[in-house]
This record gives structure tokens, C-alpha cells and sequence, in this order.
């Protein structure tokens, strides 16, 4: 199976980012500003804030995230649903994206000073898709801890939840947290049946052969 829709969502990001690198007008219009939105009625940011980036590796992370996890549900949904499948991936991606500024746009909208901007709500949308599908497949964290999906996937959704409450640096984890929400929500509606699939293969897990 290929990743065609994958690849071009990267490449739009990569080049969309690298535009607003170079035009910083640019990037001040498409990042998330709470205050712009609801002041300015610029709701567009929603969107236009997941496919740009703060810096290199910012983007460089949230795509490589992009490029595995994205692969893994695209092609899962085009065996599960045919081609309509495409669609409810790049839904779960785009969708993800905005939903994960809901809850900063609630905060922050008298906060002229707050931006934020990148894909990791949309990133987290599909990396809890993936974990749902595929619970107990190892999840490398910078190439050398590996650790069984649904372990890391609670362990990123209680840091996301503390860490957005503390507020302790620049990163928005309350949009980490929303995003890797509605991944899960979508994905069950889009087919109930996938949490059977995924407590089995808990239940079936041996840990001890990780």
C-alpha cells in the first residue's frame, strides 16, 4: 500500500513552514492567536497554524511522527473502508488540528499576547488512531526506548493533562492533549468494533516477551 496522501501532507507542511521561515508577515497571519480570532474573527488560524512551524526541528519531529503513524492509518484505512478511507484520514489529521486549538482558544481569547503554531495536534490525532489499531506495537522514543503503544499513549496523555495545567514553558499541551482526544473519539466512531480489537490484544499481550 502506498502513502501518498501521507507524503503530501508532508510536503505542503515542510514547504508551508519553510514560507513562513522567509516571510514572517506570513507567519504572523497563520499562527494560532486566540486573541485574533476572537477579536478579528480570523477563525481560518485553526487551520492555517498546523502547517506551519516554529523551527526546524519542530517541524522535522512532527513530521517524521507524520511520515510512521500517518503511513500506518492510511494504509489501514484504505484495507478497512475502500477509498473512502483517504478521506476519513486526512479528516482525522485535519479535524485533529483544529480541534486541538479549541481548548487554548477558550483560554487564551483576551490574551493578546499568546500565539501558538504546528501539526502535533493533528500529529497526536493520528498517532492515538494508530495506538488503537495497533496497541501493543513498540514505540521508539528517540530511536533507542522502546515502549508497547498503549503504555506510551497513557503515559503522553497524564504528562499532556499535568503539563497543560502547569504551564511551565512555551508548549502547548492542552493541544496535544485535545488532538490525541479526538483521535481516539473519531476513531471509535468511524468503527466501534476497534475497541474490542484493541482491549484483546491487551489481554492478550505478554509483556514479558517486549
Amino acid at each position: 500500500m502506498s502513502q501518498n496522501v501521507t507524503l503530501i501532507l508532508i510536503i505542503i507542511t515542510a514547504a508551508s513552514s519553510i514560507y513562513g521561515w522567509n516571510n514572517p508577515d506570513v507567519q504572523n497571519k497563520w499562527m494560532f492567536s486566540p486573541y485574533s480570532v476572537y477579536h478579528g474573527k480570523q477563525y481560518y488560524r485553526f487551520l492555517t497554524s498546523g502547517f506551519i512551524h516554529s523551527n526546524t526541528m519542530h517541524l522535522i519531529f512532527n513530521m517524521i511522527a507524520l511520515y510512521f503513524f500517518g503511513g500506518v492509518i492510511e494504509r489501514i484505512y484504505e484495507i478497512t473502508f475502500g477509498i473512502i478511507g483517504i478521506v476519513f484520514y486526512v479528516i482525522t489529521y485535519i479535524a485533529g488540528i483544529i480541534v486541538a486549538n479549541l481548548k487554548t482558544y477558550f483560554n487564551h481569547r483576551n490574551s493578546s499576547f499568546y500565539n501558538s503554531l504546528g501539526a502535533s495536534g493533528g500529529v497526536a490525532s493520528v498517532l492515538f488512531a494508530s495506538i488503537l489499531y495497533r496497541p501493543t506495537v513498540g514505540i521508539c522514543i528517540y530511536f533507542v526506548i522502546c515502549i508497547p503503544a498503549f503504555i506510551l499513549g497513557v503515559i503522553y496523555l497524564i504528562y499532556s493533562f499535568y503539563s497543560g495545567k502547569r504551564m511551565a514553558d512555551d508548549i502547548n499541551h492542552d493541544a496535544h492533549l485535545f488532538g490525541a482526544l479526538f483521535g481516539i473519539v473519531f476513531t471509535i466512531l468511524l468503527r466501534p468494533t476497534v475497541i474490542i480489537s484493541f482491549i484483546q490484544q491487551i489481554i492478550e499481550f505478554d509483556l514479558s516477551s517486549f
